[in-house]
């Protein structure tokens, strides 16, 4: 059966009872929805149950909506589970007078429902035997999902401009967060200078006058570094050292046979310690007895 037929059917098994049928959106998944009196709220469930063309033995679910000065609609949602169609069922109850008739006895799984819609709408569902609390604590005042009840996060941070009821009264103190990278609407755009501010024309972030390009002055040119003068390279000493030089290099001064200049490499000092002289043997007797080679 289409929504449009179910509907129909509905209202039709309900008759002399006034109730009205619509089709509600979703296009493939669109419900016949049938809207009945208070009074026939228990017969319509139990029609659309016991129909053979319609039924609807699954209770899927029970709650309210806060309607205002309208009051408060009770809506379910049953299904079958046979003909693959649902239909959605709304009654209309006063706010001064918020009673409806349980359906518990009709579908049993409609005892938890009732609950919760119990508790935060405060509509109360006669023939229901136990409509204690089910999700507040018991000594919680109040009904939270009804519109005129104010959230204490609301009271204590309220927001600006009125989201519930009260709460501009409250005043707003807090500061709207913005995503990453998105401006504040006085941080963006561009509006008429403000008289007697520097600039003329226009400038951004609300009215605030361009600032000027500084100038900036020029660095002056770096001038590369002279490098230090280099004398010319001593010749390298060739013979014996003259007298006197074993004292210069003893109180620090240029060692025999040493290059002057810098950079032409360390200075030579005579053959190491542990290598034999080139002189021959008569030369070296004759120098060990102080004379000359």
């Amino acid at each position: 059966m289409t929504p449009e037929e179910v509907g129909q059917r509905l209202v039709a098994l309900l008759a002399p009872v006034e109730a009205a049928a619509t089709v509600s959106g979703g296009q493939a998944h669109s419900r016949a929805t049938v809207d009945v009196p208070c009074e026939g709220w228990r017969a319509a469930l139990l029609a659309a149950r016991d129909d053979a063309e319609l039924a609807c033995d699954y209770f899927d679910w029970l709650s309210a909506v806060d309607e205002l000065a309208g009051g408060f609609d009770v809506v379910a949602h049953l299904w079958s589970t046979r003909h693959r169609h649902g239909v959605l069922l709304r009654a209309r109850v006063r706010r001064e007078t918020p009673t409806v008739e349980s359906v518990v006895d009709v579908f049993p799984g409609a005892a938890w429902h009732e609950r919760e819609t119990h508790e935060m709408f405060g509509i109360d569902f006669a023939g229901h035997a136990d409509l204690r609390p089910l999700l507040l604590p018991p000594e919680f005042e109040g009904h939270p999902l009804r519109k005129e009840f104010v959230l204490a996060s609301r009271v204590a941070k309220p927001w600006p401009g009125a989201k519930e009821p009260g709460e501009s009264e409250a005043g707003g103190g807090r500061r709207p967060i913005r995503p990453p990278g998105v401006p504040a609407p006085g941080e963006w755009g561009t509006t008429p200078t403000p008289a007697g501010a520097g600039g003329v024309g226009e400038g951004p972030r609300g009215g605030v006058p361009a600032r000027p390009a500084r100038e900036r002055p020029a660095r002056p040119a770096r001038e590369a570094p002279v490098p230090a003068a280099e004398g010319p390279a001593r010749p390298a000493r060739k013979g014996p050292a003259p007298a006197g030089e074993g004292s210069a290099a003893a109180d620090g001064g240029p060692l025999p046979g040493a290059t002057g200049g810098p950079g032409d490499g360390p200075a030579r000092s005579g053959p190491p310690a542990d290598r034999p002289s080139q002189r021959g043997p008569a030369a070296t007797e004759r120098a060990d007895d102080g004379g000359t080679p």
